[in-house]
């Protein structure tokens, strides 16, 4: 007898083909890096061998398709174990999507993990006013495709072919926008811009204008970063009223109320920076604000000059100025200041660093005027107005035949610049101010993400200098092939409009975009690629992730399962037993294998920061990077850490002390499995990320 038909899951029979068994089994043997056409017809041979001696006990003589599947796993276990567990592994996680999809009533178009749909349901797929969902993945990315490429025709150019290359980078995974461009493109709010630097002037219009401001931003789905230095000090007098000022830290409490109850864009948590500059009267103040629960929105971060760093480090006296007077308030010792910024940023993991002279002596625009602060992760410091939006390309995606694929890394790029320089004419921006300087400059932030996951691949460790090469490496082919993308979009479009004020007139005759570079956290949008988050390394190799109402799910780095499989060494004991910890280092496995998967903890606090320093030399905008430390580090680390980032000229730098924080999604060492929701990223046990 021969099969002639299969049942669908839905009862619906279509014809049988054995082709796509034999497709299944290949995918299983590429996953482990091995390609034999033969040898996967060979095994369907036998599948379909199996399935017509059995085929008196299906129904009407059509298997279904789980009969055949167990078909194929029964063939596979006994023929090739290796790839039986990569199609056994998968077909269950498969299932388990089903499952989850059938949950939340999504369709599931592109086969996406578990994880990834959890968060396209909760946060990027349209639903109507019942909130019943009304988009599948597909129709996402074809959206936010024709939204974006629909610009071109403001430039005599056919969108058609923009729009078909644009989905397919993105339905493929290779390269993603910011978030709010994921949301709201080609609908009726239209923000697209991830990031947004408001300024703060000393007075009460001033102020809750800008609170007000803050308020239409976060409501769009951009985060917003401030300076309060220009607020007067705490105690000063106000001439208006006689009375005193209340200073910046008291306002910064009334913004933090304010995000606590706006949920931007009715999808996710606002997130603020609060940047005060190191000659502030109320800078003790600031530096201890976050101590407790307080400031819950906010990051802070200490702006500070090499001045200070100087005068930190040979024990010298800094004078603290009134913002309104400029007069002498105080004069304290700029070492005791730096040594309370390192004590709290040990106990809490605030404040952090921005160094504003770094920030702008390379920024283009430095004759424009002076930055002042930055987004709330700290990748893009802007001028008082301005906007930036961001997009990732997924380096795991841009592996070919085990090797990095450096063709095809150059057209991603390319065109991720041609999607990002296109935004900024179909953004739909909350301020007119924004608008106008956004234009004006056109700030663009393409960055990276799955550097970890490429780390992996290449069997490189990421605590090594082959490591630190690669990155440079690779960020300096990234930076030169956007930046002559953008040189070609100015001559075809025009420059940005201050283009003759900018330091780029000196290195081309054109430049489309003020900045082209960023390297963000990538926290939601790793999720939706499956990959690792932005430069980060993974913070656990597995742990337990709850995605649905009394589910949990084990959760293991793909590339790590993979090379688990190949060596048969993959147990769900063993996932269970790296789950109660996150790291491989005291288990029983390879030499090699705790060498090149390393996570976060594992790796020394300088490698961090050396990682960090490494991608900054080339990037125009910032880094965001976050120097995970083992509990038991010492302030004396954080301090090395600071003056280290410095040093290196990063332009920024943040710790967090694994503890420090009252609240945080991940606990290692307890002796259970770690357990964390759908919205951890991997790059940071707070889970935190406005991207």
């Amino acid at each position: 007898m021969t099969i002639t038909h299969v049942r669908k899951r839905t009862g619906e029979l279509v014809p049988f083909d054995a082709e796509k068994i034999t497709v299944a089994i290949q995918k299983s043997m590429f996953y482990l890096g091995v390609k034999n056409r033969k040898k996967a017809e060979s095994f369907t041979r036998q599948i379909v061998e199996s399935l017509q001696s059995k085929q008196t006990i299906f129904f009407q003589g059509s298997p279904t398709i789980e009969q055949i599947q167990d078909t194929v796993e029964a063939v596979l276990e006994k023929r090739e174990k290796r790839v039986y567990k990569a199609y056994s592994l998968y077909r269950r996680s498969r299932g388990i999507a089903r499952e989850i999809k059938q949950y939340f009533k999504i369709h599931d178009d592109l086969k996406l993990d578990v994880n990834a749909l959890k968060v396209l349901e909760e946060r990027y797929l349209l639903k109507d006013e019942t909130g019943k969902i009304i988009e599948t993945p597909t129709q996402l990315f074809k959206r936010v495709a024709t939204t974006i490429a629909a610009q071109d025709a403001l430039y005599g150019k056919d969108p058609n072919k923009t729009e078909e290359e644009f989905f397919a980078a993105m339905r493929n995974l290779e390269f993603l926008p910011n978030s709010p461009t994921l949301m709201n493109a080609g609908t009726p709010l239209g923000q697209l811009s991830a990031c947004f630097v408001l300024p703060i002037e000393d007075s009460l219009e001033g102020i809750f204008t800008t609170l007000k401001n803050m308020a239409l931003i976060q409501q769009s789905g951009g985060g917003t970063g401030f300076s309060f230095s220009r607020l007067r000090e705490k105690g000063a007098i106000v001439k208006s009223t006689k009375g005193v000022a209340s200073g910046p830290i008291s306002f910064m409490r009334i913004f933090d109320s304010t995000t606590d109850v706006i949920k931007q864009g009715g999808k996710r948590r606002g997130a603020n920076i609060g940047i005060l500059h190191c000659t502030h009267p109320d800078i003790a103040d600031f530096v201890t604000a976050k101590s407790g629960k307080r400031l819950s929105n906010f990051n802070i971060s200490v702006g500070v000059t090499d001045a200070f760093m100087r005068k930190a480090l040979h024990n010298r006296t800094l004078v603290l100025r009134s913002p309104k007077t400029g007069k002498i308030v105080q004069k304290i010792n700029a070492a005791d200041l730096f040594e309370m910024i390192v004590r709290n940023a040990w106990e809490t993991g605030d404040p952090g660093l921005v160094f504003l002279d770094e920030i702008n002596r390379k920024h283009p625009l430095r004759n424009i005027g002076l930055i002042e602060a930055t987004n709330p992760c700290g990748e893009v410091p802007l001028l008082a107005y301005e906007s930036c939006n961001l997009g990732s390309i997924n380096l795991a995606k841009m592996m070919t035949n085990g090797k990095l694929d450096w063709k095809k890394l150059k057209t991603t790029i390319r065109l991720a610049v041609h999607f990002l320089d296109n935004v900024i004419d179909a953004n739909n921006y909350p301020l007119n101010e924004t608008e106008d300087i956004t234009k004006a400059h056109r700030k663009i932030g393409l960055g990276v993400m799955g550097f970890a996951d490429l780390l992996f691949m290449l069997k490189i460790p990421y605590d090594g200098k082959e490591a630190l090469r690669l990155g440079e490496r690779l960020i300096k082919f990234i930076a030169k092939e956007a930046q002559e993308t953008s040189m070609e979009l100015g001559k075809e479009r025009g420059s940005f409009k201050n283009f003759q004020q900018s330091t780029w007139q000196k290195k081309y005759s054109a430049m489309r975009n003020a900045t082209c570079i960023t390297i963000a956290p990538t926290g939601t949008i790793s999720i939706i690629a499956g990959c690792s988050s932005g430069i980060e390394p993974v913070f656990a190799l597995a742990f337990i992730r709850r995605v649905m109402e009394g589910k949990q799910l084990p959760e293991i780095n793909e590339v790590f399962k993979r090379e688990l499989i190949r060596r048969d060494l993959y147990s769900e004991e063993l996932v269970r037993q790296i789950s109660k910890t996150g790291n491989i280092k005291h288990l029983q496995l390879p030499e090699d294998l705790k060498k090149i998967f390393v996570t976060a903890l594992d790796i020394t606090p300088e490698y961090h920061v050396q990682m960090q320093a490494a991608f900054q030399r080339h990037v125009d905008n910032a880094v965001s990077k976050t120097v995970n430390l083992p509990k038991n580090s010492t302030q004396k680390h954080v301090r090395n850490i600071y003056l280290l980032a410095w040093k290196l000229k990063c332009k920024g730098i943040t710790v967090y002390r694994y503890g420090s924080k009252p609240e945080q999604v991940l606990y290692l060492g307890t002796g259970k499995p770690i357990v964390v929701t759908s919205d951890y990223a991997g790059d940071c046990p707070t889970g935190l990320c406005p991207h």
